[in-house]
């Protein structure tokens, strides 16, 4: 027995050596190896899941249970951070999912999660060089006249560089990282493997649609060529606004793997200092910002699905002079079924006028069920009270804005039990969302009426077209044509009076200041 176990630990330390041997000559990354990177995921999981264990010895309710609770949530949200950094690629991916939705996910992990989308690692020199001379055949210097070896940007997937091309245009070249598409595969099979073993210890926590939504789209975003397609579809689509610009894909240096496009200036959409300084209008960005969706969402049915600030840049060019939105990233979109998109521009019709029928019937329309109150508030990040209202007719405060986001913690297991409910085609739909409210909230223009009556004229236009694509006679298109140029200009007029409204405001308050000379 002794010589077999001796004969079994030679043979082990055997291999093990050789092992090393192979992977030192290999120049191989222990952090590219599928173990180390399950076995890291593995004992995060673990740690996490113990934290939150150790809160069924607290009494629920309690101050010091809520105190503990959001504790946890931040050392979690800590531990997430720090695994993502770590295992890169699909796990940065989904981490900044995760940061971006504000109002269904407690503070203590967006807040800390947001981070994702600024500090992601940076392939080296060389790994660009050898994807470049993969994929085109040609050495850098045979393509370009310079290359800027510090990326512009770094993110999950890709980096990107500034080059100038033999002709002097001067372009954005988007790399992918060299690993991440052999990688991404296994990486979503180990979180599925943890995320069911997560909710077989706590059954509220029902995260499977995270998951799920990795498995159908990073396939798509690993595609550059299909990134392409999607920026020239868009810009088709949106061309009637003169103000958004979608930077020009070069075909000749593009393939899956390497994105080559016009290079854009400007600052992010959230950089109110660069505004400022460049003597751009805040409430014009916004206002033009809720067009573009509006349209994507409402009308066309074909959303850009990841506009946090580093997409969306502000622009103003100095020979017009006029500003202009530009629009990155599009890697990531959602096409809206003809149905969902009726009923989703129904339900917005209802929520804007506080039509509670409207709202039940559509949200359950929608998949929400006996949720749908619960819905209503995750989709507008308002109040119940405030969607009793109309939330057309509420501004946003900031007790209310507290107080949503005080619930996403307080609802999470039903936030989760809601977000395993609807189809999937919400889901990106929510993340745009609260990636739009927290540039508004940063812009300050989140409070203003004006994104309800651009909601409100996409949602007729919608409509009517849906209406008269299903109409049989001349006299009904007809009719429908006038119901929908009548509600146009009701909006309009109710646009007027609120403009006229402000405006007698603000020489009110004008006057009130002026010094009484009597």
């Amino acid at each position: 027995m002794a010589g077999r176990l001796l004969r079994v630990s030679s043979f082990a330390t055997a291999v093990v050596a050789s092992s090393g041997f192979y992977l030192y000559n290999k120049k191989l990354d222990f952090n590219d190896l599928s173990l180390v990177r399950f076995g890291r995921a593995a004992a995060t999981t673990i740690i996490i899941s113990y934290d939150y264990l150790c809160l069924r010895n607290m009494e629920y309710g309690t101050e010091e249970y809520w105190e503990l609770k959001s504790q946890v949530h931040r050392r979690s949200a800590e531990r997430l951070r720090d695994l993502c950094c770590t295992n890169r690629g699909t796990f940065i991916k989904v981490g900044q999912h995760l940061g971006a939705l504000d109002y269904l996910l407690p503070d203590e992990y967006t807040s800390t999660l947001k981070v994702l989308h600024s500090n992601a690692p940076q392939s080296s020199v060389e790994e660009i060089h050898q994807v470049i001379r993969e994929d085109l055949g040609k050495e850098i210097s045979d393509l370009f006249v310079s290359f800027d070896e510090n990326p512009r940007g770094a993110a999950s997937l890709a980096q990107v560089h500034k080059a100038v091309l033999h002709d002097g245009r001067t372009v954005a070249v988007k790399v992918q990282h060299p690993k991440v598409r052999t990688q991404s595969s296994k990486d979503i099979v180990v979180m599925e493997a943890l995320v069911n073993m997560v909710h077989w210890l706590f059954p509220d926590f029902a995260f499977m649609w995270l998951v799920e939504e990795a498995k159908k789209n990073m396939p798509l975003e690993l595609d550059f060529l299909n990134e392409g397609r999607n920026a020239e579809k868009l810009a088709a689509m949106l061309a009637h606004f003169p103000w958004l610009r979608i930077p020009k894909i070069h075909w000749e240096l593009s393939t899956t793997r390497i994105l080559t496009m016009d290079y854009a200036e400007g600052g992010q959409v959230n950089d109110r200092g660069y505004m400022k300084t460049h003597g751009i209008d805040v409430n014009e960005i916004s206002q033009n910002l809720g067009k573009m969706y509006s349209e994507m969402i409402f009308v066309q049915g074909f959303v850009h699905c990841d506009p946090h600030p580093g997409n969306v840049l502000v622009w103003k060019c100095p020979n017009t002079n006029k500003t202009e939105i530009v629009l990155l990233d599009h890697g990531l979109y959602q096409n809206l079924h003809p149905d969902f998109r009726l009923a989703y521009c129904r339900l917005w019709q209802s929520l804007i006028k506080g039509d509670m029928k409207g709202i039940e019937r559509y949200s359950r329309r929608l998949g929400a069920g006996e949720l749908y109150p619960l819905f209503a508030c995750v989709l507008t990040a308002r109040s119940w009270t405030s969607i009793n209202a109309g939330i057309g007719k509420t501004p946003v405060t900031c007790s209310e804005d507290v107080e949503i986001r005080r619930n996403a913690a307080l609802y999470l297991p039903q936030i989760s039990d809601l977000l395993n409910r609807v189809p999937r085609q919400m889901l990106l739909l929510l993340k745009s969302n609260d990636l739009l409210r927290g540039i508004e909230t940063t812009l300050q223009t989140r409070a203003s009426s004006s994104s309800f009556i651009i909601m409100s004229r996409c949602c007729t236009r919608a409509i009517a077209r849906h209406k008269r694509s299903k109409a049989r006679s001349r006299l009904r298109r007809l009719q429908i044509t006038l119901s929908e140029s009548l509600t146009l200009w009701q909006i309009g007029l109710y646009e007027l009076f609120l403009w006229v409204k402000e405006l007698m405001l603000g020489v009110l308050i004008i006057l009130s200041k002026a010094p009484d000379r009597t």
